[in-house]
């Protein structure tokens, strides 16, 4: 039965993978809360766990997705290489500052940054300041940003990418796309740091390498590939206004779930 969650949880993964560039992370990781609950997992381990494993699936739900923003044209791959410097070192960091939050507190800091991102993209609230996209340096320092936060949450960076490129002038089609391959990296250096954090734990369950659970692991990927470019092509069809609330919308339901 669990087995069978984490393949529909894996085909919703998927379609917001590639309809939102966020790498379903933001459900993934309440459903695992849950599910990791009702199977009896140690509160010590359970929340890191959902996160680290959360992280290993976004790895496989952004390679399709991916692929299907590239061939629309849709991935600025030189903003995306920039990010990524900055990345690989802010998922490292991150990954080390979940290991030293509770839980619980996590929890809530996500929840109530959910729904201020929600808040913000609904009413296409627009800083006075420049829309230009930054230098190189710029687009590094808000890699390290969004890939500590990413890293800390176990989401794929999608909740920070999105509005931050599109507040820089990238229409919401671009930012997804751009959002979803920034995903990749930050997936695999958090899914290696977790693993690394958590290795030989007493406290995990069987079938756990590190602070990631394989079977969750298995059943998300299974499906998510599979549903990933559905999602980018979804994207591609929707209006930008739509696009924006429906992003919105979703990141309100993960907020009170978070803070509920």
């Amino acid at each position: 039965m669990d087995f069978l969650l984490y393949l529909a949880l894996g085909g919703c993964a998927g379609v917001l993978a590639g309809l939102f560039g966020v790498g379903g992370g933001l459900i993934i990781v309440p459903v695992l809360v849950f599910s990791f609950t009702l199977q009896g997992f140690d509160s010590a381990v359970l929340t890191h766990l959902a996160v680290g494993t959360s992280l290993a699936t976004i790895i496989f739900t952004t390679i399709l997705s991916v692929r299907a923003h590239h061939r629309a044209g849709a991935v600025r791959w030189l903003i995306f290489g920039w990010m990524t410097v900055g990345i690989l070192v802010g998922a490292v960091m991150g990954s080390v500052t979940a290991s030293l939050i509770a839980g619980p507190t996590l929890q809530k800091i996500i929840g109530v940054f959910a729904i201020v991102m929600a808040v913000k993209m609904a009413l296409d609230y627009k800083p006075k300041v420049s829309r230009d996209i930054p230098g190189k340096s710029g687009l590094a320092m808000a890699g390290v940003i969004i890939g500590w936060a990413s890293a800390i949450f176990g989401i794929g960076g999608g909740s920070l990418t999105v509005p931050f490129l599109t507040w820089r002038g990238l229409t919401i089609q671009q930012a997804v796309a751009t959002s979803a391959a920034c995903g990749f990296p930050t997936a695999v250096v958090g899914t290696i740091s977790f693993m690394m954090l958590g290795w030989q734990d007493p406290l995990l369950p069987e079938h756990s390498l590190g602070f990631i659970y394989l079977p969750a692991l298995v059943g998300i990927a299974i499906t998510s590939m599979s549903f990933a470019p559905f999602g980018a092509k979804l994207a591609h069809r929707l209006s930008p206004k739509k696009l924006k609330l429906s992003f919105a919308v979703m990141l309100v339901v993960v907020g009170i779930s978070f803070l509920a």
